[in-house]
């Protein structure tokens, strides 16, 4: 007998937590049985009952070219051949940091990871540990990975089980974390380390940074002796070229990468200028090491992704994102349903109230409404594939072409017609 949907995700339950590897994948906020993919290619993803969707999830960013692209594959397929982890160094260690620090100004030395949440944990311990100051401050609906000291207040997964931390966290873990609302400038004194930012939020639906907040934390963090700390796991190298602070004009003290880095294999990394990377280990004395870190497969999959990322690349996955947006808010518009579709370049959201959230509050007002779970049942009914969650981005690839984001539009005004 073949799978189905739904007997994979029996099965699953009996085994894992939920039947998933990753809360929102359960479809627990929208309802109804996930998907369970075969494979995928481009900008489709194929279920075990032989559905194709045109899929906007793209592994939450890591597929910026499409799934399955054929440069990346034969990477992966190149350097499978030659084992696929070493515990010893390799070439393509340092030729991504290379690529890397080159694009990204003041980016000067790297360490990687394999994963955002590693390498949000270790900038963390990182900025500790270069100035001797325990305090951090994160800010609510930021989302930075499930390490203990910044699960509060997170955005993204963890709003979406209706939670605002996670049980098991200790109140000890949390003692030196500092919550304040994006997008307001917070008081920052000499207590405190590192001030994590998403520098445009996209774990809360996607919230742009108002006018003049970037600036202000980079001036407030200067004044206090306290270190600025772009996490970068969704907007690097999907954003621009130069990232976040290229896109805005404002340089952080430290960075964490991502998804696109991997090529959409397992991989992170967090870096800063040589004179803090300095405190790293074997240089210095903050610890952080890995044995899957560097991984073979993964930097050959990151390095055959970042060729493709030029500037004109990114041009055209703006023009995606901006039909995307005008062809769905026009939809909106015509039924009477209030929307709004924020972008920042080629990132996209999208919320179902009649202005665009500035802050957690009222993205989390916008998301509890109940009618996203509506949209994306209706989206995925007609073959859209949407992320599972009303506090995820909208991630178009390269690989979506004229006739895929047509049909989106086409299937959004019928799909809002009922709404």
């Amino acid at each position: 007998m073949s799978n189905t949907n739904a007997s994979l995700f029996e099965r699953g339950q009996a085994v894992i937590p939920g039947g998933v590897n990753s809360p929102v994948r359960a479809f627990g906020s929208v309802g109804g049985t996930p998907y369970f993919v075969e494979r995928a290619d481009g900008p489709f993803v194929y279920d075990v009952e032989g559905r194709r969707y045109i899929d906007y999830v793209q592994s939450y960013g890591p597929s910026i070219l499409g799934h399955a692209h054929p440069d990346v594959i034969a990477a992966i397929r190149d350097a499978a051949t030659r084992g696929t982890s070493y515990g010893a160094p390799t070439e393509n260690e340092v030729r991504i940091a290379e690529e890397m620090t080159s694009r990204v100004e003041g980016l000067e030395m790297m360490r990687l990871v394999s994963s955002g949440t590693e390498a949000a944990m270790s900038a963390i311990r990182l900025a500790r540990g270069a100035t001797g100051r325990s305090k951090i401050l994160k800010f609510a609906g930021n989302y930075h990975g499930h390490t203990d000291s910044l699960l509060v207040a997170g955005g993204s997964g963890i709003a979406q089980q209706g939670l605002k931390g996670s049980e098991g966290v200790t109140a000890g873990a949390i003692e030196d974390t500092i919550v304040a609302p994006y997008n307001v400038v917070p008081e920052i004194d000499e207590s405190i380390a590192v001030v994590c930012v998403e520098p445009i939020a996209a774990n809360m639906g996607l919230v742009p940074p108002a006018p003049g907040f970037l600036e202000g934390l980079r001036e407030a963090c200067d004044a206090a002796g306290a270190m600025l700390l772009f996490d970068e796991v969704i907007t690097g190298f999907r954003l621009c070229r130069g990232g976040a602070a290229e896109w805005f004009g404002v340089q952080p003290d430290v960075w964490c990468f991502g998804k696109v880095i991997g090529g959409g294999l397992p991989m992170g990394a967090y870096g800063a200028s040589r004179e803090i990377m300095s405190n790293v280990a074997p240089l210095g004395g903050v610890y952080q090491a890995g044995t899957l870190s560097g991984n073979p497969l993964a930097t050959a999959a990151g390095l055959a992704a970042l060729e493709h990322l030029t500037v004109e690349a990114y041009a055209a996955l703006t023009e995606r994102a901006t039909r995307l947006q005008e062809g769905m808010q026009a939809a909106f518009d015509t039924a009477g349903v209030a929307a709004v579709l924020p972008r920042v370049g080629p990132l996209l959201g999208i919320f179902f109230t009649d202005t665009a959230p500035h802050d957690f509050d009222s993205a989390k007002a916008a998301a509890d409404n109940g009618v996203y779970p509506r949209f994306f049942h209706g989206m995925l009914d007609r073959g859209i594939a949407l992320a599972p969650g009303a506090y995820e981005a909208i991630f178009p690839s390269l690989a979506h072409g004229d006739e895929e984001i047509e049909a989106t539009i086409a299937a959004c005004a019928e799909v809002a017609a009922t709404l």
